[in-house]
């Protein structure tokens, strides 16, 4: 499944997330995953509305808590007590750690110093964890975006009064080379915490893709024009790329490593999972002087380039990388719940050109069922596979 964040009139948190849920975004089932941050405080009200002859969801995070200034350690400590998933979790700390990174640099301190004014509150936290979640209960793996307007004029903030666009969104931005449109609406149209989003999770392109659901986000203003961001839902396959080729671009990193203890390399492997890696094996090799060693490989999409490479840096005693870019085919995978004598299980259905090849059903959901009620796994697998083969 694919997103694609048509942003004409810029972005933002709460936009962005309303869009999803008028795409067709399950609201209590999003609630109920943000329930599991475990910070009570928050109300979220979905709004059908209607502007300028155009249907669409105003989302409305209500939260009293405005004035606190939280650093990325308190955000940190936030989201790993949550009992999020542990992608979620990655992936929106991911989106925090961007910008810290574009706040200290735009206000010349360190990474941990940085106060988070606007974006620290409890409603950005909603809006940024919403929209990781939301995308991961939609099933979609592969987020795109427009070309961005930022308006212009002036916009208040916790350190005074700043040109639009403020330096935070021009630092996120600018990180990923993002394309930028001219716009001169008197208005901030692209805020950090939407800017932060698609730095973190999109790639700047329209993708082929087999479209399906659509939805509209609005924003809080009328600038004179319709206020929203709309996104667009589908899939991606060969067929829809003109079957010309491979359908995906990957990169594979490479590094071997003879002087590390085995323990601390899988928790390496586990931690790149978390933040994106397609995949990560190990294979046994032989180095000069007799020397026994691993060569840790790494696949990755590329906008994951940069945060795979500095996890083995940071983890590892490695002191380089090799990259090699390389094309794939990869088959349509479509994530659906069936239902079991002991709940509901995840599966994953296989699909080349339209036809179901096979469908496969989650380990970690099986594993905590049949922890849970103390039955063997291979019984909640089979059960599991036999509801999804007659769903």
């Amino acid at each position: 499944m694919l997103a694609y964040f048509d942003c004409f009139s810029g972005i933002s948190g709460d936009m962005a997330l309303g869009a999803l849920v008028d795409a067709g975004l399950d609201l209590e089932r999003l609630i109920a995953e943000l329930r599991k941050l475990n910070v009570p405080g928050w109300e979220i009200e979905a709004r059908r509305e209607v502007r300028y002859g155009v249907a669409g969801t105003r989302l409305l995070v209500r939260a009293p808590e405005t004035a606190t200034h939280r650093h990325l350690s308190d955000i940190r400590q936030i989201l790993e007590a949550s009992a999020l998933d542990d992608e979620v979790r990655a992936r929106a700390l991911a989106v925090f750690q961007r910008l810290a990174e574009a706040e200290a640099a735009a206000h010349g301190t360190d990474v941990e110093s940085v106060h988070f004014h606007e974006v620290g509150a409890l409603d950005a936290i909603v809006d940024i964890v919403g929209v990781v979640a939301g995308l991961k209960l939609l099933g979609v793996t592969r987020v795109y975006a427009s070309p961005l307007p930022l308006g212009s004029g002036w916009i208040s903030m916790a350190h005074g009064r700043l040109p639009v666009p403020g330096p935070a969104v021009l630092r996120l931005l600018g990180a990923v080379n993002a394309p930028i449109q001219p716009d001169d609406t008197p208005f901030e149209l692209t805020t950090p915490t939407g800017a932060a989003l698609l730095a973190e999770l999109a790639t700047f392109e329209r993708p082929a893709m087999r479209l399906g659901a659509s939805g509209y986000g609005f924003g809080q203003r009328d600038i004179g024009r319709l206020n929203a961001v709309r996104v667009w839902l589908g899939t991606a396959s060969a067929a829809a790329q003109g079957d010309s080729g491979p359908n995906e671009c990957v990169v594979l990193l490479e590094t071997n490593i003879d002087d590390q203890p085995a323990e601390q390399l899988a928790y390496v492997a586990e931690q790149l999972m978390r933040r994106g890696a397609l995949d990560v094996w190990w294979t046994p090799i032989g180095m000069k002087k007799g020397r026994g060693a691993l060569m840790l490989s790494i696949l990755a999409r590329p906008d994951d380039e940069r945060r795979m490479v500095e996890l083995v840096f940071r983890e590892t005693t490695s002191l380089g990388l090799r990259r090699r870019v390389l094309e794939r085919w990869t088959c349509e995978r479509h994530t659906r719940e069936v239902q079991t004598p002991w709940g509901a299980v995840r599966v994953k259905e296989q699909r080349w050109r339209g036809e179901r090849l096979g469908v496969h059903p989650e380990f970690e959901d099986c594993a905590r069922i049949a922890r849970e009620q103390d039955i063997p796994l291979r019984r909640v697998y089979a059960a599991a596979q036999e509801a999804a083969d007659h769903a």
